[in-house]
């Protein structure tokens, strides 16, 4: 069975290419707007968010396109400077998931300069990091990289660094770690 109209002629309402046959007497339909609405448009439908995100235990912290940060994060692969028994897998996605919560302050997609930041907060871009904070480290980001089991780890992780420290540029977080990195994080007890 043809299409309504005849065989090998093509509807007016459908895209076809060029060299199909048309209906040179059928009505042309074009693209016609909505009629304008006087009023702005209001946030009023069930399961709006209203009143900025939302922010709690383990709502993470959302932006666009923050994956991004995983796609730069390898160009630091020969940069990081790992202690015993840490695990590279861990160290990445821990940083990465500070990172995302450095870019989502800022409502935009990750730079290099989030991952810059979380890796220098953390020590991983000082060949000699103190011995105090490697052990920190270790036990902080142990298992992180496998957030579908350890999210909670992972999320001690990202809140042990405050917005004010995520707030400071990479230079200021590199003097600031040099002079004294526990100023920089929020560590639990």
């Amino acid at each position: 069975m043809g299409p309504p109209g005849g065989a090998g002629v093509a509807s007016a309402a459908m895209a076809a290419p060029e060299y199909v046959p048309t209906d040179p007497l059928a009505r042309v339909r074009a693209y016609r707007s909505s009629p304008r609405r006087p009023e702005s448009w209001v946030a009023d439908r069930p399961g709006e968010i209203t009143g900025g995100q939302p922010r709690g235990d383990r709502f993470g912290a959302p932006g666009p396109d923050l994956g991004f940060a995983l796609k730069i994060a390898r160009t630091f692969d020969g940069r990081l400077h790992l202690a015993e028994g840490e695990g590279h897998h861990d160290v990445v996605e821990g940083c990465v998931a500070v990172a995302m919560k450095r870019a989502s302050l800022f409502g935009r997609a990750p730079v290099v300069h989030d991952l810059a930041v979380a890796f220098t907060v953390w020590g991983y871009l000082d060949a000699t990091p103190d011995p105090e904070l490697a052990a920190v480290r270790r036990r902080l980001f142990e298992g992180v990289g496998h957030a579908a089991h350890h999210y909670v780890a992972q999320r001690q992780v990202v809140d042990a660094v405050p917005d004010t420290t995520l707030r400071l540029g990479p230079a200021q977080v590199d003097e600031a770690h040099a002079a004294d990195w526990r100023a920089l994080l929020d560590l639990p007890a």
